[in-house]
């Protein structure tokens, strides 16, 4: 160990005169350790927040979706045999999309519906893990009308549709109730347009976590939306599923090449861009903010370190009488700043990483679930992040040594021996 090692930690040891230094020094520690802890909890939640919002956008959504100028695309059957051909691209399936009203005879709600393949929905979207009730496969499943002179061998047949729980408790309806679907599109008379109506049965419901998609959402199988839309045999477009969702514009790039003009693909990252642009910006402004607290420590530092320096001059003068150089009495201050601000972070570290720990594992904190997307508090440790924070304390810290090092290197042997 050199000398400025064993003298920056023997002017760090408190001693009766020297209390109020090393009380300074104490709260610098703590100041650096509050500050480092914030900023590892604080970035926890906020990554586990962006990638809890992001699993329940693509639990509904898929990575890409291709839509076809026009009324539709009619040949999706041949046309996800093509895209299935590009690089990763693992699955696809075809969907309609519109907005409708659900009534039944007590209340009503708009709703968007969606018509889904129940062959190839849960190859592409999450809705098989979300359903509390009933299964995917039950929309293809059309069952007699419920009338007590009804024949269930010749009366028509109700189609299936899965609601949202929300939606649900909207309607106050459950497995098997009835409701009616009422398009605003239907054919044109000389009273105007009819709105065209649809009993449908509910086969299941559906939980995602986040109450804009559980209260507004529904589901159809695609050959029901496709009567209710007159669509014919088109579709709106496709859902596909890849392998790396970070590489899904590279891939949706990929597939315009393939596709050519009248086709439009978009890829989640480009359909939720904003949102999640904004996320990040939260998460560096928020950064930016608590890293203060680990500045207002370095301000600590500085204060400690110049009254040390003030009440050390004897000490630094015959040191440089005895051969010290400049440089010794700087690195002497730096060091003695250094162990304040690495402790501090050291404990920091160590600190925000059990306080992430306990917070996910006991979920004690609780979110209103129709004002956020997740019930608990969510929290997600990245070791980059802790790596940047620990690098931050540790620059913002030996930065704050340089000043109050450099003034102790200043100082002149014979001056401040004078009156000694």
């Amino acid at each position: 160990m050199g000398y400025e090692w064993f003298i920056s930690l023997r002017y760090l040891k408190a001693r009766r005169r020297q209390g109020f230094i090393s009380l300074i020094s104490l709260i610098s520690v703590a100041g650096v350790t509050v500050g480092v802890m914030a900023l590892i909890v604080v970035l926890a939640v906020m990554t586990g927040f962006t990638d809890s919002l992001r699993e329940k956008i693509l639990g509904i959504n898929s990575h890409i979706v291709i839509q076809r100028l026009g009324p539709g695309i009619t040949n999706y059957h041949e046309l996800s045999k093509e895209v299935l051909q590009v690089k990763g691209v693992v699955a696809a399936t075809p969907y309609t999309y519109s907005q409708t009203m659900l009534t039944v005879p007590d209340t009503s709600s708009g709703a968007v519906v969606r018509g889904i393949d129940p062959a190839t929905a849960n190859s592409v979207l999450s809705l098989g893990n979300q359903l509390i009730e009933g299964s995917v496969a039950a929309l293809n499943e059309n069952e007699p009308e419920n009338s007590p002179n009804a024949d269930p061998k010749t009366a028509p047949s109700l189609p299936g549709i899965i609601l949202g729980k929300e939606l649900a408790r909207t309607l106050r309806v459950g497995m098997g109730d009835n409701i009616r679907l009422f398009s605003p599109s239907g054919p044109l008379t000389p009273m105007g347009v009819i709105p065209k109506i649809r009993t449908c049965r509910v086969v299941g419901i559906f939980d995602t976590g986040m109450y804009e998609y559980d209260s507004s959402l529904a589901y159809i199988s695609i050959h029901t939306a496709q009567d209710f839309l007159e669509l014919g045999g088109a579709v709106h477009g496709l859902e596909l599923k890849v392998s790396d969702i970070y590489k899904a514009s590279a891939i949706a790039d990929e597939l315009k090449k393939k596709l050519g003009f009248g086709y439009v693909v978009k890829d989640w990252i480009s359909m939720n861009k904003n949102l999640f642009s904004a996320l990040k910006l939260e998460k560096t402004a928020m950064f930016i903010v608590l890293a203060l607290i680990v500045l207002v420590a370095a301000f600590n530092i500085i204060s400690t370190l110049i009254m040390v320096v003030m009440s050390k001059g004897k000490d630094i003068a015959i040191l440089k009488s005895m051969g010290s150089t400049s440089k010794g009495i700087m690195k002497i201050f730096i060091y003695e700043g250094l162990v304040i601000g690495l402790t501090g972070t050291v404990f920091g570290v160590i600190g925000g990483l059990v306080l992430c720990e306990i917070l996910s594992k006991y979920k004690f904190i609780k979110l209103p679930s129709d004002v956020y997307p997740i019930s608990t508090l969510p929290i997600k440790v990245l070791p980059l992040d802790v790596t940047l924070v620990a690098l931050s304390a540790a620059l913002i810290t030996l930065l704050a040594t340089i000043y109050p090092s450099w003034q102790a290197s200043k100082v002149d042997p014979a001056v401040a021996l004078r009156y000694e």
